[in-house]
């Protein structure tokens, strides 16, 4: 059986078929709802961050792999939302993983289906870079504590949890600055 490339992939059609932010809040997310209103209630984008895509320029599309069972989806789609919502150059859209294999299994972490992760697109439905499933900070600190296995999971992702409240979306917004930037130079 031949796999599709990013090339091959329609990523139009993806997006198409993809929900609006507040469509998939409103009528998607069931599990931990309270906790999806809650940070996208309380993330704010830094001034800083709008003024930066400004420099960079391009009109961008976030077509975002998600699903609501997902602890670090809830701590970061919310803020990609509200990043879409400050930057007129940017549009979101969310897909469930869960449904869209063909497209995830393109951008598997480590071999895994792992979410949230952010397809970065031009305008003419090319795709740029990618972004996710967390901060990399974040991630190097849980791969290492899951391979040590001196902590229950749990423990670990109450941790992440703690870590997302510190950081209030600020390392996943630097990252994407840095991923919009690069692809603007390459000309996506």
């Amino acid at each position: 059986m031949e796999t599709s490339t990013h090339t091959e992939l329609d990523y139009r059609s993806y997006w198409e078929q993809a929900f609006p932010w507040l469509e998939y809040l409103s009528a998607e997310v069931q599990m931990h709802r309270e906790l999806w209103e809650g940070v996208y209630r309380k993330t704010r984008v830094p001034d800083w961050v709008v003024e930066r895509m400004r420099e960079i320029g391009g009109e961008w599309k976030l077509l975002v792999i998600s699903e609501d069972w997902c602890g670090d989806a809830v701590n970061l789609v919310p803020v990609l939302a509200r990043f879409a919502e400050a930057v007129p150059a940017v549009e979101i859209r969310i897909v469930k993983r869960d449904e869209n294999p063909e497209l995830m299994d393109l951008y598997l972490t480590n071999g895994s289906r792992s979410i949230p992760l952010a397809i970065i697109l031009s305008e003419s439905f090319e795709p740029a870079g990618r972004w996710g499933p967390r901060p990399a900070e974040l991630q190097e600190r849980i791969v290492q504590e899951k391979q040590a296995g001196l902590r229950p999971a749990r423990e670990i992702y109450r941790d992440a949890r703690a870590w997302y409240a510190r950081d209030r979306g600020e390392s996943a917004l630097r990252e994407l600055l840095g991923i919009f930037a690069a692809a603007s130079v390459r000309g996506a």
